[in-house]
């Protein structure tokens, strides 16, 4: 979920080549939460900065209803990435992925695979250029 349409649509298309994946696209966390179900989803990629709900609001809430869904961060912002993920890294520490804007294509796919494949989804830092 990311507020910018051109963004969403871009991961949505990226991912959803050679059907390897199947995305529901959303750019408003409300509208997005109204929509998720506990045990449908193996992964959220959720945008850090965004009106009305950050992206640790958002994730609060996902957590009140799916406690095992994967989730990975993204952000544009050094600056906002680093300040966001001190705050939050000893809490979610084993669940969460934090992953810097642009991101290539190809890294994108590989990120998303590694990331489904992790049983353990462990806090891992991934930065990709």
């Amino acid at each position: 979920m990311d507020d910018e349409p051109d963004i969403s649509s871009l991961f949505k298309m990226v991912l959803e080549q050679n059907n390897e994946f199947t995305v529901h696209s959303f750019t408003h966390p409300l509208l997005a939460l109204r929509n998720f179900k506990d045990n449908f989803y193996d992964l959220l990629i959720i945008d850090i900065k965004m009106p009305e709900m950050d992206g640790l609001d958002f994730y609060r809430e996902v957590r009140k209803i799916d406690k095992k869904v994967k989730l990975c961060f993204i952000t544009a912002s050094e600056k906002y990435y680093e300040q966001f993920r001190k705050e939050i890294y000893d809490k979610l520490l084993g669940e969460s992925y934090f992953i810097q804007k642009p991101i290539a294509n190809e890294d994108l796919l590989k990120l998303v695979n590694t990331m489904i494949k992790d049983k353990d989804n462990d806090a891992t830092n991934i930065k990709m250029k």
